[in-house]
């Protein structure tokens, strides 16, 4: 960088300073946190247990 002007420096950070604006936002489309993947799996085994008897009732107490 000794051999580059010294005018072309705050331009040249500038330019830097977009770059990685721009690099920052594709990032963030790019990789998106999304907890659903990972966390939400649906009811577990006490919430089956649960249902499944108090649909059981209904069907009985339907007939």
């Amino acid at each position: 960088m000794a051999s580059e002007r010294p005018s072309l420096l705050p331009f040249r950070h500038g330019l830097n300073a977009i770059a990685t604006g721009w690099q920052n936002l594709i990032k963030c489309f790019r990789d998106r946190y999304r907890p659903e993947l990972h966390y939400m799996r649906g009811p577990g085994p006490k919430w089956h247990a649960k249902h499944s008897m108090s649909s059981a009732a209904r069907l009985s107490t339907a007939t």
